[in-house]
C-alpha cells in the first residue's frame, strides 16, 4: 500500500493515470466507479462495458461523471479517452481492443460471461483483476496459465476475502511463521436459503437476490476458500469444510483444530460462523523455533504453539482500484492459482429434483456449492458448481446429494464448459504447490 499510493501520486502529478476498464455496472461496479472517480488520484476508470449501456452511464453519473460517450469500436473508445472523457459500451471487444486501457476489472459475477471477456482481455494483452470468485474457482488455473503465456497478470483483488486472506498469509510468511489455517468469518450459514428468502435483504442493499443467496447458502464462501487453497496448496479437512460455530473471538480458534491433521494436509482453508471480529478473515500459524515463541509471547500473542492473526474487515470496492495499481505498476499478483487446482467446488442438490430438470444458476433454488479436494473431485467425477447452470438432470436427485457428471447432460454451447474440459486435460490429478 505504501508503494502503491506513492506511485499513484507520481502518476497523478505527471497526468499519466493508470487507465483501466470495468465489466459490470451492478452494485459493486457502481461502488468502484465512485471510489476511483472521486477518491483515487492517479487512476482513471476509462470505460465501462455492460450489457445495459444505460446502467453503465448511471454508474458514471452516480460517481459525478457526465462526460460519457457511447462507443462501438476500440478506436472510438481511445479517441474519447485521449481527450479526457469516459466511454461506455455493451461490446466487450471494444474494451479489449483498446490501445489505452492497461487493465480490466471483471465485476459481473457471471461465470459464462466472465469467461468470455477474461479470455478476450488476456488475448489482447490486458491485465485482468477479478471480482468474480465463481469464475476463478471454476477455471482459474487455466486462465492464469494463459495469462502467463501472454505475459500479463491474472489475479483476484484486494477487498474480497480471498485477497485479504492472501495479504495476511504473505505477511505471516514474511515474518517466518508457518500458516496452518486460512479462514473466513461468516455471520450466517444456511444451505437452503433461496432468492425468495433473501429478497428483502437484497432490496435493502440494491443487490440481486441470487447473489445475496450465494452468500447465505455457502456457495460464495466455498468459491472464495477454493481460491485461497489454489493459491497456497492448502486443502480442506472434509467436504464442505469443518465450519465451526463459535461465537467468541477468533483468537480462541488456536485450540480448536486437530493440528496433526492440519499439518499432514499442508494447511487447510476454513470458515467459522459467529466469531468476532466480523466480517473479517483469520490465519492461524505456528512458530518454527523457541526464539520466535519467546518474542511472540513478548508481543502479547500468547505462548503458542499456534498464534492468531486477523483482519477485522474486508472493504470490497474501496480496495479494488489498489489491486489494479498493484498489477499495472508492479506486476504484483494479489491472489491467483500457482499451479493446477487443489480444491474445487462441487454441485450439491438444495432440493429434490426429478430427471429432466434444467438446473438454475448459483444462488438460486436448486443447488449449492461445497469445497472438496480436487483429487476426490476427479476420482469421483463430481460436477463443478461453476458448470451446473443449464445442465439437464438425466436421473432423479435428492436433497443434499452431490452431483456427478453422470447425473447430467451438459449444455453444448458455452465457453466455460469447453475451457473447463481444457483445464481438466491439463491437470488430471491434484497439484503440488509450494508456498
Amino acid at each position: 500500500m505504501i508503494l502503491v499510493d506513492t506511485e499513484l501520486r507520481r502518476r497523478a502529478h505527471a497526468d499519466k493515470p493508470v487507465r483501466f476498464a470495468m465489466f459490470g455496472a451492478g452494485f459493486m461496479g457502481r461502488g468502484i466507479a465512485n471510489q476511483v472517480s472521486r477518491y483515487t488520484p492517479g487512476m482513471d476508470l476509462a470505460a465501462i462495458c455492460n450489457r445495459s449501456v444505460d446502467a453503465a452511464v448511471y454508474a458514471y453519473a452516480r460517481a459525478g461523471i457526465d462526460d460519457v460517450k457511447v462507443v462501438t469500436s476500440a478506436a472510438q473508445l481511445d479517441e474519447v479517452v485521449r481527450v479526457g472523457g469516459h466511454a461506455v459500451t455493451d461490446d466487450p471487444a471494444v474494451v479489449c481492443g483498446s490501445q489505452l486501457v492497461e487493465a480490466v476489472v471483471e465485476a459481473t459475477g457471471h461465470v459464462e460471461y466472465g469467461a468470455q471477456v477474461t479470455v478476450s482481455a488476456i488475448e489482447h494483452g490486458k491485465h485482468v483483476v477479478l471480482m468474480n470468485a465463481e469464475l476463478d474457482a471454476t477455471i482459474g488455473p487455466l486462465l492464469r496459465r494463459r495469462a502467463e503465456t501472454a505475459r500479463v497478470v491474472y489475479t483476484g483483488c484486494d477487498g474480497d476475502q480471498p485477497g485479504v486472506q492472501m495479504n495476511l498469509l504473505r505477511f505471516v510468511q514474511s515474518i517466518g511463521l508457518r500458516p496452518l489455517v486460512a479462514g473466513n468469518i461468516k455471520g450466517l450459514q444456511d444451505r437452503y436459503r433461496n432468492p425468495t428468502t433473501q429478497a428483502s435483504f437484497a432490496k435493502q442493499w440494491g443487490q440481486t437476490p441470487n447473489m445475496v443467496t450465494s452468500f447465505a447458502d455457502g456457495t460464495k464462501i466455498s468459491m472464495e476458500q477454493s481460491l485461497v487453497a489454489n493459491a497456497t496448496g492448502m486443502k480442506v479437512a472434509e467436504r464442505g469444510m469443518i465450519g465451526l460455530d463459535h461465537h467468541g473471538h477468533v483468537d480462541d480458534l488456536v485450540t480448536m483444530y486437530d493440528l496433526d491433521e492440519v499439518r499432514e494436509l499442508g494447511g487447510v482453508v476454513e470458515y467459522v460462523v459467529g466469531s468476532q471480529p466480523s466480517p473479517g478473515v483469520y490465519v492461524l500459524a505456528e512458530a518454527q523455533d523457541d526464539a520466535q515463541k519467546l518474542y511472540l509471547d513478548y508481543g502479547k500473542l500468547g505462548s503458542g504453539p499456534v498464534y492468531s492473526f486477523y483482519v477485522p474487515y474486508h472493504l470490497t470496492i474501496f480496495e479494488v482500484a489498489l489491486s489494479v495499481a498493484r498489477v499495472v505498476l508492479f506486476h504484483d499478483t494479489v491472489i491467483a492459482p500457482v499451479a493446477g487446482p487443489v480444491v474445487d467446488v462441487v454441485t450439491t442438490a438444495k432440493v429434490d429434483s426429478p430427471a429432466g430438470t434444467v438446473l438454475d444458476g448459483l444462488g438460486y433454488y436448486m443447488t449449492y456449492g461445497q469445497c472438496e479436494n480436487y483429487d476426490v473431485v476427479r476420482s469421483d467425477d463430481l460436477l463443478p458448481m461453476g458448470l451446473a447452470e443449464g445442465c439437464r438432470l438425466v436421473r432423479d436427485v435428492v436433497k443434499d446429494q452431490v452431483l456427478t457428471y453422470a447425473d447430467v447432460e451438459l449444455p453444448t454451447n458455452t465457453s466455460v464448459h469447453a475451457l473447463r474440459a481444457e483445464q481438466d486435460a491439463l491437470y488430471p490429478a491434484v497439484a503440488t504447490v509450494s508456498t
